[in-house]
């Protein structure tokens, strides 16, 4: 038996998030269909993210245990043969047969990207959020650094979420102009339901002119969802990557 990690790009836009549904499409259901199909088992895969429907991943990561005989290296070739062209395995590797994801301490990074020009660009609408007022980056880069630091995030928390605890900590948070393009790129040790998307959409009134970038700090010590901005939408999120302490 051993433990195989996956480090999973796909384009989010035709699933209906990552974790399986049945008779929907989904991230995790195209990787068991292809793990099963090349290792002849049933499979259980296990994500690190449960990215949303619409949501996209270059490093998302996924393990499973498996009797194969198959080179760990292998299984990323073998599997994109397999999968759909908009699913690939970038790396393929043995882990220790304990573990597991999200059960261990990690950094994850996100990127949530917004297309600031007043009509949307037909061929972008799947990987930006478009917004059509003129933002303030510098404003939204004041505000992030806010984030920085350990809270309890709670007014950044969807409705609906199973976590025991809202305390997260936040170790870089920018927000970056491209032309016509802002990058928010978030650097954390976890993330609740909906996190980043409710702090996009935050920065984002901030940029506008909506409320002092300090004002963060008031929403991070309210604890109320009521009390942060609302919820951007999914297509501008990319899962960057995930690090792991040395030694894995």
């Amino acid at each position: 038996m051993k433990n195989i990690m996956l480090t999973v790009a796909y384009d989010g836009s035709g699933y209906h998030g990552f974790a399986f549904q049945e008779n929907t499409r989904t991230i995790e259901g195209e990787l068991k269909n292809a793990v099963d199909a090349l290792t002849g088992e049933d499979s259980e895969i296990i994500g690190a993210s449960r990215t949303d429907a619409g949501v996209h991943a270059y490093g998302n990561l996924v393990v499973f245990k498996t009797e194969s005989t198959i080179p760990a290296e292998s299984f990323a070739p073998a599997l994109n043969n397999k999968l759909p062209d908009d699913i690939r395995i970038m790396r393929s590797e043995e882990v220790p047969l304990e573990f597991h994801p999200r059960k261990c301490l990690s950094e994850k990074t996100y990127e949530y990207r917004i297309l600031n020009v007043k009509t949307m660009v037909p061929t972008k609408r799947l990987y930006f959020c478009h917004n059509s007022y003129p933002l303030d980056e510098k404003r939204m880069n004041e505000a992030a650094k806010y984030l920085v630091g350990e809270h309890d995030f709670s007014s950044f928390c969807a409705a609906g979420s199973q976590a025991l605890s809202h305390v997260r900590r936040i170790i870089s948070a920018e927000a970056v102009r491209q032309g016509d393009e802002i990058v928010i790129r978030i650097t954390g040790n976890g993330f609740l339901y909906n996190m980043v998307r409710i702090i996009a959409g935050t920065l984002m009134e901030i940029g506008r002119g909506k409320g002092e970038s300090s004002d963060v700090e008031k929403m991070i010590g309210a604890k109320d969802r009521a009390a942060a901005g609302p919820t951007a939408p999914p297509q501008g999120l990319f899962l960057i990557e995930y690090r792991f302490p040395e030694g894995l």
